[in-house]
């Protein structure tokens, strides 16, 4: 039994919570999803609710303390480097992202948005080029979000807002960048949010299709630590949901919930491969930002947020708030029933991935 509950609590950090599904395995985004109450009748997405409660509140006590205000002072002597130049950061992260897209062609934005548009591939390396002077970053927020756009011609509304969230963040930090403005805390803060919107966003995809990431743990079955595939990928799930959401908390909360997901993003690299590396390149190098932001408090709704009280109901309520929003945006564009068309793909037959054989 111990065993068993080390193993439950570790699964929270498992690595298929940073791998993006429609990159390594079909998938069809019109099926209809499971209901809601599948998971609510399921113990394992409680168990790991109830645990990501107990981190954050025990974080939040420990951050109260004079212990946990030395941690926040030790985290930002050792990054002041990094956040005195973050903007260099940033804009070296988003045109080298731009650099690899390009020199893997044949994609929009991401490895799921494929196109056999050659210029597509040019735009982005001038997206890339763009980011360095601040007279053309507006131009390259444009091109990012123009290639947003542009993606609708060949994939669904539904299927892009997996990618809505981030890229306006990025394009938003490049133009408040560009402005002049001294306000680094807002850019950094949009990006913050960017990220957070779309973890919590991508994670309610284990919840509607969790037969979706069932080719993934049959060809990797290490990446459940033992855990039954119907056990795992609610929890998995819950721990994408519940760090996306911790990136909007108080400081060390927000910080530790970065350094865990940098974790598994950087663990991911290993199974997944450089199609994941490059892929999540973008929230990788945010993460790094969001642990190096020294930002003592919430930016707004302090009486409430920032009390122990106030983090249960802002986790349900943000659950309740995204997964309404998720199954009634699909209803609407798909119908109540779904449609049913043919699977989508990233990748070909072969033996890597045995499960997208004809």
């Amino acid at each position: 039994m111990q065993r068993w509950l080390f193993s439950a609590a570790f699964g929270l950090i498992a690595l298929p919570a940073a791998a993006h599904v429609k990159w390594f395995a079909p998938f069809i985004v019109g099926a209809a999803p499971a209901s809601p109450w599948n998971t609510l009748q399921d113990p394992w997405f409680w168990t790991a609710l109830g645990l990501v409660l107990l981190f954050f509140l025990a974080t939040r006590i420990v951050e109260r303390t004079a212990p946990g205000m030395l941690l926040l002072s030790g985290i930002d002597h050792a990054t002041q480097p990094l956040w005195a130049r973050a903007d260099d950061f940033m804009r070296a992260v988003i045109g080298a992202f731009f650099i690899a897209v390009f020199s893997v062609g044949g994609v929009y934005l991401t490895p799921d948005l494929q196109t056999p548009s050659e210029w597509v591939s040019w735009a982005q390396l001038a997206i890339a080029a763009g980011v360095f002077w601040r007279w053309t970053m507006p131009l390259s927020a444009l091109g990012i979000v123009g290639l947003w756009v542009l993606a609708l011609r060949d994939y669904d509304f539904f299927h892009l807002l997996d990618y809505l969230a981030l890229g306006l963040a990025v394009a938003g930090y490049l133009v408040l960048a560009a402005s002049g403005r001294d306000d680094r805390q807002l850019r950094f803060r949009v990006l913050r949010w960017g990220v957070a919107i779309a973890l919590m966003w991508s994670s309610l995809e284990k919840f509607a299709y969790p037969d979706w990431f069932y080719p993934l743990v049959e060809e990797k079955p290490f990446l459940t630590f033992g855990l039954p595939r119907d056990v795992f990928i609610p929890m998995a799930g819950v721990a994408e949901f519940t760090l996306g959401f911790g990136l909007t908390g108080t400081p060390l909360v927000r910080r530790l919930s970065a350094l865990a997901l940098l974790a598994i993003f950087i663990a991911a690299v290993w199974p997944f491969g450089r199609i994941d590396l490059v892929g999540h390149a973008l929230i990788m190098a945010i993460l790094v930002l969001i642990v190096a932001d020294p930002s003592p408090r919430l930016h707004y709704g302090r009486a409430l947020r920032e009390t122990l009280l106030g983090i249960p109901p802002g986790l349900v309520l943000a659950l309740a708030g995204f997964t309404g929003l998720y199954w009634g945006l699909h209803a609407v564009v798909y119908g109540p029933e779904g449609t049913v068309t043919a699977p989508g793909a990233t990748h070909r037959p072969s033996a890597e991935y045995p499960h997208d054989a004809p």
